[in-house]
């Protein structure tokens, strides 16, 4: 049927928006449906996008959030109004401590209702504006597309972060002339945020570096949000520094490397002279800066100047990219290192004999053969299970501490957590974005029982989309965490008070719903359920019971316990 001439020049909001996204290189958007929203999906389908219709907008956000890290490319979540966007607040509230850029689209009632009193009319941008980087509502059909590339371009403003955007419905189902629109094109609309920082404090840092007797570097989040792993590896081995890893800086050096450490990082930083932190700020996971040791010179190196020397002093701080700062730093100090190896040697003797003694300490837990199942004997023979190819995602409170000390991911990118805001109910849609960003590689994810609750019922997602992965329920009927904090301050009398959970049966939920499922009591039975699992090729989970009273060491230093 040939259209008028008018009507072929017209489009709507709805596909104005997806034309946007495509031109961002976001080829999936995360959403669960409502009225206001359905001309973008329309939009997508023209344009190629694909919808993946999940069953709590948590998970569209957490799973948006969860394809921005693997990907490198921001990911986009489409709600409804009212408590379609209310319920995606946690996602975008975890995506914003986790520094991962992404774009939550909001519906809203109509223009031409504005404070009527409209279906699920809400004050979404005031409630967005503070865990956002952007939030803004979107005036007029024919600056869908340019809003959308404007939220975009705000994730990446500093370190990144995810933007808000609303569009009330009838300025998303209304239709413009094409030539009225400004449609930003792919490639045209931002600009590199790559800086290699200042070239006088890069020389500052590879002198210390050249010249330290004792340095220690921590490769935080950064360096994977940078993909600066091989410029974080080449800087290490030419200049002998020992590494630590934290959050998505996990696997940059592989388990082996004579100059990766882990379980000795408390030690490091007491006694190091030269300590170089990348792209972690000093929060709690860093003791607020205080466990670096006082006589330290300590370098802080972060795209966000706000970071920089927050929490504590530093000696030297650099903003920019952490894989070009590191780079330059190498460039600099090369050649400069004689003697350093010697030097270096007996430093990372000492470190490691503190490395082996933490392990010798831990090693009967580990290889534990007791009933319940020691949590530290679980994420051993998770550890073991792994491949290069295995994505490992960690979704709990005290079962996933544990896994911290223990499970290494043998490549860069291979390892997911929610981040510094500690939100569980992350696992689910990680999995769900780490799957179908990337088939080719195996997810194991760890839960616990009460984190695997919160979002667990998308298990239906994963059949539904055939999405197989290795799901491990570690398994105490307890949100134990909380539970060891009760009992420390309150007397066992009182610790049992709104932590305890029925004894739920996860390989039962997990058959019900079409995957595979297993329940292990014996710890020599782990390995091989593990292995059913992968072989399934389902979506599956092994409920693992583990021993209720058995608490990590970081849950029983947590400070807000003492």
């Amino acid at each position: 049927m040939h259209m008028p001439e008018d009507a072929q020049d017209l489009i709507s909001g709805g596909h104005l928006v997806a034309k946007a996204l495509k031109a961002e290189g976001v080829d999936v958007i995360y959403t669960l449906c409502g009225g206001h929203i359905i001309d973008i999906y329309d939009g997508c389908v023209d344009e190629g996008i694909d919808v993946v219709d999940v069953r709590h907008e948590q998970v569209a956000a957490h799973a948006a959030d969860g394809r921005a890290r693997l990907t490198g490319k921001p990911g986009c979540a489409v709600v409804t109004a009212g408590p379609g966007t209310t319920d995606a607040v946690t996602g975008v509230a975890n995506a914003f401590r986790a520094e991962s850029p992404m774009l939550l689209i909001g519906g809203q009632g109509a223009r031409s209702q504005h404070k009527m009193g409209s279906l699920q009319d809400l004050p979404h941008v005031d409630m967005m504006t503070p865990i956002t980087k952007f939030a803004a509502t979107v005036p007029d059909t024919a600056r869908a597309a340019d809003m959308v590339s404007m939220a975009f371009r705000e994730c990446y403003h500093g370190a990144p972060g995810p933007s808000f955007l609303e569009i009330p419905r009838d300025v998303l189902d209304a239709k413009v002339p094409v030539a009225q629109a400004r449609i930003p094109q792919a490639g045209h609309y931002r600009a590199s945020t790559r800086s290699a920082g200042d070239p006088e404090a890069v020389q500052r840092l590879a002198d210390l570096l050249v010249h330290a007797e004792k340095p220690a570097i921590l490769l935080g989040s950064q360096v994977w949000t940078t993909r600066g792993t091989a410029a974080a590896v080449d800087l290490v081995r030419a200049l002998d520094i020992p590494a630590y890893m934290n959050g998505a800086g996990r696997g940059t050096l592989p388990p082996g490397d004579p100059h990766h450490f882990q379980l000795s990082r408390r030690y490091a930083f007491a006694n190091a002279d030269v300590i170089v932190v990348v792209g972690t700020p000093f929060d709690f996971r860093m003791g607020y800066g205080r466990r670096l040791s006082p006589d330290a010179t300590v370098v802080q190196i972060d795209l966000d100047y706000r970071t920089v020397g927050r929490n504590r002093d530093i000696d030297l701080g650099i903003v920019g990219d952490a894989g070009l700062i590191l780079a330059s730093v190498a460039e600099a100090a090369s050649g400069r290192v004689s003697g350093g190896g010697s030097r270096r040697k007996e430093w990372l003797d000492e470190l490691r004999a503190a490395e082996q003694a933490a392990l010798d300490k831990r090693l009967p837990q580990l290889r534990s053969d007791a009933s319940p199942i020691h949590p530290y004997r679980l994420v051993s023979e998770i550890n073991d299970f792994l491949t290069e190819d295995s994505i490992y995602i960690g979704d709990g409170g005290d079962i996933v501490t544990f896994s911290g000390q223990v499970v290494q991911p043998r490549s860069p990118g291979h390892w997911m957590d929610p981040g510094p805001l500690g939100t569980l109910g992350v696992g689910i849609p990680f999995v769900l974005a780490a799957k179908q960003a990337r088939p080719d590689k195996e997810v194991v994810a760890l839960f616990g029982d009460g984190a695997f609750s919160l979002t667990g019922w998308d298990f239906e997602t994963l059949v539904r989309y055939d999405l197989p992965f290795v799901g491990i329920v570690g398994n105490n009927s307890s949100m134990n965490q909380i539970r060891y904090g009760q009992k420390a301050r309150y007397g066992a009398e009182r610790e049992r008070v709104g932590n305890t959970l029925g004894d739920v049966h996860y390989d039962k939920f997990a058959q019900m719903l079409g995957g595979y499922g297993e329940e292990v009591r014996d710890p020599a039975d782990i390995g091989p359920a593990l292995r059913r699992a992968r072989e399934s090729r389902k979506p599956s989970l092994i409920n693992v019971w583990v021993d209720p009273d058995a608490y990590a060491p970081g849950t029983v230093n947590q400070t807000m316990y003492k």
